[in-house]
């Protein structure tokens, strides 16, 4: 019979020769500079084509859940004008543009005996230009009611007049101005303004009355009252 040869193993010290392949080479496929792109994959994220329907859903909720937390912290954070009646963070009010002041006419109180019309606008022109100014008298006697209103040109000045001259002594007098907004100003505020006012002359008056021309009848009586005056008159003394 013949035998069959064995096969000597080659010497492992030879040039060309090869190692027996074991189990534990499949570990050690993958070169050292690929497995940094293999982690990177295993860590990587689905995309969210790759997602499913609720999976989406899911992170929508999440992200909706995120801005809300993130606007109620804002809001908290900031002074909150109201609360709302159904519930829920308090919100601020959309804040107003500030009004530009437009009032040029000034309310004067307290005005001293003496600075009447020309002594005012003298004083005053030295702030700006004068539109109007009028003060307030008796339309019987003529005297002042010690109150009075100014006008000026620029609403500018107007205003500071007001801060300069508010509670100004003048003649053991304080002055009391305020500006008059615009809506405030009564239609007939500057009626006869341009008209200096001059007081009437009561004497000159009744020195006319007493002397004038009249009539036998208007004599008569006349003295008539006086006969009836007379001796009340003298009772009284």
């Amino acid at each position: 019979m013949k035998t069959a040869k064995r096969r000597q193993n080659p010497n492992p010290t030879e040039v060309g020769a090869r190692l027996p392949e074991t189990p534990f080479s499949l570990s050690l496929s993958l070169p050292s500079t690929d497995l940094p792109t293999f982690e990177r994959r295993l860590s990587a994220k689905p995309t969210i084509s790759e997602m499913g329907v609720k999976a989406k859903k899911a992170m929508k909720k999440k992200l909706k859940k995120g801005s809300s937390q993130l606007s109620a912290a804002n809001c908290k954070d900031e002074y909150a004008d109201f609360l709302p009646l159904e519930g829920g963070p308090g919100c601020k009010l959309p804040k107003s543009e500030t009004l530009e002041n437009t009032a040029a006419a000034l309310y004067i109180g307290r005005i001293p005996h003496g600075f009447y019309e020309n002594e005012m606008e003298g004083f005053f022109k030295q702030f700006g230009s004068i539109k109007r100014l009028r003060i307030a008298r008796n339309k019987k006697t003529g005297k002042s009611k010690h109150f009075g209103f100014i006008e000026f040109e620029c609403p500018e000045v107007a205003k500071i007049v007001s801060e300069c001259m508010h509670n100004y002594l003048m003649f053991e007098h304080i002055l009391q101005v305020h500006l008059i907004p615009p809506e405030r100003v009564h239609p007939k505020l500057w009626k006869g303004v341009n008209r200096w006012y001059k007081p009437l002359d009561w004497v000159r008056i009744e020195r006319k009355r007493h002397n004038k021309e009249r009539t036998l009848e208007e004599n008569k009586k006349m003295v008539e009252g006086n006969l009836e005056t007379g001796p009340e008159k003298a009772k009284e003394d």
